[in-house]
């Protein structure tokens, strides 16, 4: 059998994410915890009295910091430490116990928004204006107008943040039947060699030059979630009900309204990606008739839509990859770069490669005083060092942010969070193919932008698709059941498959159960169309950007460092882009369009 993956224990501690610099020991994390939940009563202490002075709201913010300060640092530890090794019994219990700890918290600062706005708007504005402390919170204050109508009573509130813990449930069930009880058959390659099929291989697998073994892996892959579709589905009920829950109890007239409110988004941006992506599936079934012309085949199945079309593989080194992804980035700066290297190579802020019990997907996570983290699972290919360079991209984000906002401000929305990853890539990506000439170097690198618009332009915006649609027969009373759920999913990916892709009828169940793959994402309300949103942002900005244009690359290093002291919108504004229009999602596409020539290019002169 291929080599198969390392224990958690094995691994070189140098290529893992330094949890000792959260927490030394998990005795000191314990701490953390208990004193949390000891001084929750000292912030229960303020209630009804957040109105007797601008000093006394000051008081009151500065011990909401503290707790929460810390109460970050315990779920980052606690995540870091079970999305490593999701066997592990004793940090699963900490991450329960995390999320316990985190509704308690909630549940105590609950009073506070609407004791507030019983205070009234125009006198904690005079505040803000008198008092040196509150001085920042204007903005703080204008978002919480916004939201007024949308507030309940402290009592309300408070069981709202207590049920937070339990309706989150489902998640935590789908995530354990996905990277824990899913015990996938090795795949088996065309000269019988087996290899190792898991969260933290499958990619890897499905962009293999051998048909053999992108077949058997898709198969088993698909199989084993569909032999846990109806567990699956009932969890993906529960959580889409939780969502419906929460929009009701907080009068919006849907859940779409109550994801995209909060951050004052228009509901229409999320029509105009749908919109813009159904006008343009057309641009798909050209590529996938190049595709299969590349891979010399008669016919092109599901297995054969992310294989490798180049002769060889390029070998990507992670050394290799943090190299080409700070050449990639140079134009935002010597600083941006160092900081970006120390990260990536000496702090630990990167979880490298795979290991048994490694969770699915890459993500970056951290909070207020910790670095900015990555978790994932590098497979030494350009596809790992496109993930590195997105996840590098959330991290200097935060980095920025963090390093420049208060507190209050130091989270950003999911839809800044897409346009600074996806950035990253596209810069790296136009390096890459402005140094290196070579035709069969060209075609790689076209494959992992391919690869990134797979992501985000088919299958995220597909998933958007499902979404909504079940979020609006759950509020019109309707039932989620994996056929259903299959079928949905299914008929989505065939109008982009189109007539170009075979589908049978086992290969249609296989790739139904798409919506089972991606639990982290449809249980986020509404993320999904976020990634189009970032990479059409992205690709709007990018020319500027990397020609070095001062004043672009300044707007831009401006939206990273804005962090939550601006709509998410204003941001980008900023930065030069309008997502309120449906131009950059179409000027995306236009730059997808443009990929696929540039490939049918190569590979006819190839041939």
């Amino acid at each position: 059998m291929n080599r198969p993956l390392p224990n958690r224990s094995d691994l070189d501690r140098r290529f893992t994410w330094d949890g000792a610099s959260v927490f030394e020991t998990e005795a000191a994390w314990e701490q953390a915890v208990e004193s949390i939940l000891v001084h929750l009563p000292d912030l229960e202490e303020f209630k009804g009295h957040l109105g007797d002075s601008p000093d006394a709201l000051a008081d009151w913010f500065d011990a909401n910091e503290r707790a929460h300060r810390l109460m970050g640092k315990v779920m980052v530890y606690s995540t870091m430490d079970y999305s490593v090794d999701v066997a592990n019994q004793a940090a699963a219990a900490r991450a329960d116990r995390a999320r316990s700890t985190a509704a308690q918290l909630g549940a105590a600062a609950s009073f506070a928004v609407p004791e507030m706005l019983s205070i009234g708007l125009p006198k904690l504005r005079e505040w803000v204006e008198a008092t040196p402390r509150l001085g920042h919170l204007g903005h703080y204050f204008d978002r919480l107008e916004k939201l007024q109508k949308r507030i309940r009573s402290a009592e309300v509130e408070q069981l709202l943040t207590q049920v937070s813990d339990p309706l989150a449930t489902a998640l935590s069930a789908h995530s354990v039947l996905a990277n824990t009880d899913l015990k996938f058959p090795p795949a088996v390659g065309s000269d019988g060699e087996l290899h190792e099929v898991a969260q933290g291989t499958i990619a890897t697998l499905l962009t293999s030059p051998d048909r053999s073994l992108r077949k058997s892996a898709f198969e088993n892959y698909a199989d084993q979630h569909l032999a846990m579709q109806h567990a699956m589905a009932a969890s993906l009920a529960g959580g889409i009900k939780r969502d419906v829950f929460f929009a009701r109890a907080r009068g919006y007239a849907s859940s779409l309204e109550a994801a995209l409110e909060p951050s004052h988004i228009p509901t229409e941006v999320f029509h105009n990606v749908v919109r813009t992506f159904r006008d343009n599936v057309g641009t798909w079934h050209r590529y996938w008739r190049i595709r299969r012309h590349a891979l010399g085949l008669e016919v092109l199945k599901p297995y054969d839509t992310r294989a490798q079309m180049g002769a060889t593989t390029l070998t990507v080194p992670y050394e290799q990859a943090v190299g080409w992804v700070a050449e990639g980035v140079a134009p935002l700066g010597e600083e941006y770069v160092e900081v970006l290297r120390r990260g990536a190579t000496e702090e630990r802020w990167v979880d490298i490669y795979p290991n048994k019990g490694k969770r699915m997907g890459a993500f970056s996570t951290g909070s207020m005083d910790t670095r900015p983290f990555i978790f994932m699972s590098y497979n030494d290919d350009i596809y790992a060092m496109s993930t590195l360079a997105h996840e590098l991209g959330h991290s200097m984000h935060s980095h920025y942010t963090r390093g420049t906002q208060p507190y209050v401000y130091s989270n950003y929305g999911l839809f800044q969070a897409e346009v600074a990853s996806n950035m990253h890539q596209a810069l790296t990506r136009r390096h890459l193919l402005a140094t290196k000439t070579d035709p069969a170097f060209q075609i790689a690198v076209i494959e992992e932008a391919m690869s990134n618009f797979y992501r985000y332009f088919f299958i995220m915006p597909s998933l958007a698709r499902l979404e909504l649609e079940i979020h609006e027969r759950v509020e019109r009373g309707g039932a989620l059941t994996a056929g259903y759920l299959n079928g949905a999913m299914a008929d989505l990916m065939m109008e982009v498959y189109g007539s170009e892709v075979d589908v049978t009828d086992r290969d249609r169940e296989r790739i139904g159960s798409t919506w089972a793959q991606f639990h982290t994402h449809l249980y986020s309300n509404f993320y999904v169309y976020q990634y189009a949103t970032g990479i059409a942002a992205a690709d709007h900005l990018v020319g500027r950007v990397a020609d070095g244009d001062k004043e672009a690359v300044g707007s831009y290093l401006a939206f990273l460092k804005s962090g939550g002291s601006m709509y998410p919108l204003d941001g980008l504004r900023m930065a030069g882009v309008d997502m309120t229009s449906p131009e950059p999602v179409e000027s995306a596409f236009e730059t997808l369009a443009s990929m696929v020539d540039r490939l049918e290019k190569l590979v006819t002169e190839r041939s």
